[in-house]
């Protein structure tokens, strides 16, 4: 029989791996936006071999399941012995960082696509009123291409930022205590997983919706300021 009161009790202990949620999909969203941005110039590159290494990329991250890139970086770097013994083993070893790494990969598949997308919709007049004002190439990207296109990219990556955040549930595959892991370990010792899993969508849905209210005063701002 469904106990309210149990996912009163439990929204504390959800509430902690929240926390780890939060971190990780904020860590997950930086370097992916990081590595995004190459990866978008890449795609938009003159060169073959920098758009072939780009669209290859894409494909496979987006082409595989999260959760099998999660279980190749932590599963998979432990067969190399001779990779324990170099300064990555702290990291690769560590399921945090393989998480963060992982799904960074993977976000930034997603996110450079858009943001190549946007780069190669500024309008042309655009570059070349940067460029007879005399500023220099990189100049005109900085002042004026990749604002443009940040601002044409941003609703798709308000939906990859509350993407992440539902994908860092994979991190409860690899012993990670994050939201949906401590929900997993609580309804062991409950015996009440509908009430913990619903306690635990509950969290997920506060958290998201935050997430997407940010996003649009974002959205906002950026509209206003151009």
């Amino acid at each position: 029989m469904f106990d309210i009161a149990i996912v009163w009790s439990v929204l504390p202990a959800l509430g902690k791996g929240a926390l780890l949620t939060l971190e990780l999909t904020a860590l997950v969203i930086l370097f992916g936006t990081l590595l995004a941005l190459p990866l978008a110039l890449a795609q938009n590159a003159r060169h073959v071999a920098a758009r072939s290494f780009a669209h290859a990329y894409i494909v496979f991250f987006r082409g595989t399941p999260s959760l099998v890139q999660v279980f190749l970086l932590y599963y998979g770097a432990g067969q190399f012995q001779s990779l324990q013994a170099t300064f990555l083993w702290p990291v690769l070893g560590d399921p945090f960082w393989c998480v963060v790494i992982a799904l960074a990969l993977n976000s930034a598949s997603y996110t450079g696509k858009t943001l190549a997308a946007a780069l190669a919709a500024v309008p042309r007049g655009a570059r070349e009123a940067a460029f007879s004002l005399g500023l220099a190439r990189y100049q005109a990207f900085l002042s004026v291409e990749f604002p443009l296109a940040a601002r044409t990219a941003l609703p798709a990556f308000g939906n990859e930022v509350i993407l992440t955040c539902k994908a860092t549930s994979l991190a409860s595959t690899v012993t990670l205590l994050d939201l949906t892991g401590t929900a997993r370990l609580l309804s062991a010792e409950t015996y009440a997983p509908y009430e913990v899993f619903l306690g635990a969508g509950l969290v997920y849905l506060a958290i998201n919706y935050g997430l997407m209210l940010l996003m649009r005063r974002l959205e906002r701002a950026f509209k206003h300021s151009n």
